[in-house]
């Protein structure tokens, strides 16, 4: 690369700042200059993991920026305040990637392009199942037409709970006390299967669609005993083609990174001209077309860089490579918003509604 790119790390809301530092530590044209959080103790393994010195650690978002004068920032805070910390960030003219979800809001989502359109900088919205190998082997098939036109997708996306695993995905078993006071079950800061979970098939969806959007959407979600938010979430897109399903589950048998839950975590694809079965972390992918109606495996791609991660993948774009209309991209990610909106104004309104504009 052309420089060496200073990235910081600010707000450990959600348990992926610890895999985006890693990926950080690792690259060797980035130098992690300042992690902050006005928790210090959310900080420490953080601190430890990466030998992160004394002056690079902040409790304050100002200070952490202004000292470390960053070219890149990770933000990790709850969903219901994306807007909030990239508009905080925004008035330092940095480039900006957020953690999955875009936001908790359309009009959040709107606000977040705003701040960033403004400094001329880049905004990238991280979906860690962007990278798994299945996925990218997927959209190159369908760009090849393999199964001809994409007719419907249905995804199914969760895992055992947001407090099951830690970063890293280090296994935890969450108290009560725990779930009482996170974010993740706090309806007002973004929680919920819905919000956290909806994302990845709407947006990964839109990428594999090309763009196209939904004309209508219909969602039922649960609404368990003793929570404020939802842990099961049932989503159908009614596009000019047909119809696609997109399913969220806080509460599967197994977390997907581990063993497979049934029913499987990930994509099933319909076309034209054949179908694929692409599930999270799985090297081989499960194919029939009209000329082996059969079916058969096809192995998944081997990934090269800078599609591995996304901090691979952001740094090669700010130093002049492609950032292309992808899940990363506002325009794609804004799609999967207004499909997450739409569920959200479906099941609180208990009726089908058309797509939010």
């Amino acid at each position: 690369m052309s420089k060496k790119f200073r990235i910081a790390g600010i707000n450990f809301d959600h348990m992926h700042m610890g895999d985006l530092l890693r990926q950080t530590h690792g690259h060797p044209d980035a130098e992690l200059v300042g992690i902050c959080d006005e928790q210090p103790l959310r900080m420490a393994s953080a601190m430890q993991n990466f030998s992160i010195p004394a002056e690079a650690i902040f409790t304050d978002y100002r200070a952490c920026l202004e000292q470390t004068q960053p070219d890149l920032v990770i933000l990790c805070p709850a969903t219901g305040e994306h807007a909030l910390w990239t508009q905080r960030v925004a008035e330092f003219g940095v480039n900006i990637m957020v953690e999955k979800p875009f936001a908790a809001s359309l009009a959040d989502a709107d606000a977040m392009i705003a701040a960033q359109r403004a400094t001329g900088k880049m905004l990238a919205i991280n979906w860690p199942l962007r990278w798994l190998p299945g996925y990218i082997t997927t959209k190159r098939l369908l760009d090849e037409g393999l199964i001809g036109e994409l007719t419907s997708f249905h995804h199914y996306g969760g895992n055992r709970g947001p407090l099951y695993h830690r970063a890293d995905k280090l296994e935890a078993v969450p108290t009560a006390e725990e779930k009482a006071a996170s974010w993740f079950y706090d309806a007002a800061r973004g929680g919920g299967s819905l919000l956290d979970y909806a994302g990845y098939g709407a947006t990964i969806g839109t990428w594999f669609q090309g763009g196209r959007k939904p004309l209508e959407v219909t969602c039922v979600k649960d609404e368990p005993a003793g929570l404020a938010v939802d842990e099961h979430s049932v989503t159908v897109c009614r596009y000019e083609q047909g119809l696609s399903k997109i399913e969220t589950r806080w509460g599967t048998f197994t977390d997907p990174w581990i063993l497979q839950p049934q029913p499987p975590c990930g994509f099933v694809l319909c076309g034209t001209r054949g179908t694929i079965s692409a599930y999270d972390y799985a090297t081989q992918l499960r194919v029939q077309t009209t000329e082996r109606p059969e079916g058969y495996e096809v192995a998944v791609d081997e990934v090269r860089a800078p599609f591995q991660n996304p901090i691979q993948y952001v740094l090669a774009a700010l130093d002049g490579g492609e950032f292309e209309r992808g899940p990363l991209h506002p325009e794609i990610a804004r799609i999967g918003q207004q499909i997450v909106d739409s569920a959200v104004l479906s099941a609180r309104e208990k009726r089908t509604v058309k797509l939010v504009e």
